[in-house]
């Protein structure tokens, strides 16, 4: 069949459902450790280990994609994601599906890297930032879309029936991009180990790398452990109520929309970011809150905060980044979910160990950090050599 210019249906759609791929667990921990009878930590594996390979894919799919086009490798991801939810569905190993989650953690960042790279390659210099904000936005709708779902269908069919729910989105998704056009004209930038040390010389990319890494490894360990929290201080509470806590994501999705209007309200994008961190910190110290209610409220203070950064940081590094587009968003992305990696397992020791109090403290010294960082943004450079 004769393929058509990529449209924007498509693209958002993958976007959306990878990230519904990616989350589906979250908000199921609880009944998850329960049936498999593990702790909040081994619970938390099921997000820690689709995490982990994004924190080092992109860069490697860097070498890939010189000899692959993106779609057909988006084509082959989607097909294997489904193969993995269609086997959660039928396991009763924890190991087993610990194994699944993985592979699809093999397999998302080749659909986010390509995607990403993709449009920003494709858009006009003047609508980077605008295209990429659009770009964020599908992600925080993929995000809270995928625990809503996952939340819903649990609490009436059992936390299996959410994975086969992605499954049949997948599939729906496969058949969708037979009608997207191949990218022979797009051209990535060859993955070479000296162009990745050349731009983490570079001042403000190390700052937003740095800045992205915190601010995601703060934002995964809430999103995490939250639910365990809820259950800790409202009771025996469903998946449905649990998923309502990620509503707050609906804040992030508009702050990533007005993110131009608010980056020429502000002066730049330096001082977006230090505000959003600064709101960011604030919602951090709010979750010592006892009141689910208040969590709840809290929960859209914290994602404005957080996806503000992430819809102005992309930007920002793209309007620098010349022909290097290809590995300056593997950088990001690596960056991005090795913060959430490490933030989904580690800070919950942490509460396990020394309690929620604590364990708030903690992230919130990370914030506190980020800002430091922030700080020096306004002053750092920008300039890649060729």
């Amino acid at each position: 069949m004769k393929t058509v210019n990529a449209s924007p249906i498509i693209v958002f759609y993958t976007t959306i459902f990878a990230f519904s791929a990616l989350y589906t667990p979250q908000p199921l921990l609880p009944m998850m450790r329960a049936d498999f009878g593990v702790t909040e930590s081994t619970a938390s594996l099921l997000v820690t280990a689709t995490l982990l390979p994004l924190g080092f894919a992109p860069i490697i799919y860097g070498f890939l994609l010189q000899s692959v086009t993106a779609r057909r490798l988006i084509v082959f991801s989607v097909s294997i994601i489904m193969a993995s939810e269609l086997g959660i569905f039928f396991s009763h190993s924890f190991s087993f599906i610990l194994l699944m989650r993985l592979v699809q953690g093999l397999c998302i960042p080749a659909i986010l890297t390509s995607l990403m790279t993709y449009l920003s390659t494709t858009s006009k210099a003047q609508s980077v930032q605008r295209i990429m904000s659009l770009y964020i936005a599908s992600t925080i709708i993929g995000g809270y879309f995928g625990r809503l779902l996952s939340g819903l269908v649990a609490t009436y069919f059992g936390w299996r029936y959410s994975f086969l729910a992605i499954f049949f989105a997948m599939l729906v998704n496969l058949v969708l991009l037979r009608w997207l056009q191949s990218d022979t004209a797009v051209a990535f930038t060859r993955l070479r180990l000296s162009a990745i040390t050349d731009i983490l010389r570079v001042n403000g990319f190390l700052r937003v790398y740095l800045i992205i890494f915190v601010t995601f490894f703060t934002f995964a360990s809430v999103l995490n452990f939250l639910p365990f929290r809820l259950t800790e201080i409202g009771g025996e509470l469903s998946e449905l109520r649990i998923s309502t806590i990620y509503t707050g994501y609906l804040t992030g999705g508009l702050a990533a929309f007005f993110s131009s209007r608010i980056i020429c309200a502000l002066g730049g994008e330096p001082r977006v970011i230090i505000a959003a961190l600064t709101g960011y910190l604030l919602s951090m110290l709010f979750f010592l809150t006892t009141s689910t209610s208040l969590a709840f409220i809290n929960m859209f203070l914290f994602c404005a905060g957080m996806f503000l950064v992430h819809a102005v940081a992309p930007g920002l590094i793209n309007r620098h980044a010349g022909n290097k587009k290809g590995v300056v968003n593997g950088l990001y992305i690596s960056c991005y979910y090795a913060g959430g990696t490490l933030g989904s397992y580690l800070p919950g020791l942490v509460y396990r160990h020394f309690g929620w109090t604590a364990y708030v403290y903690v992230l919130s010294a990370a914030v506190v950090l980020a800002i430091g960082i922030a700080s020096g943004l306004r002053r750092s450079r920008f300039v890649l050599t060729d």
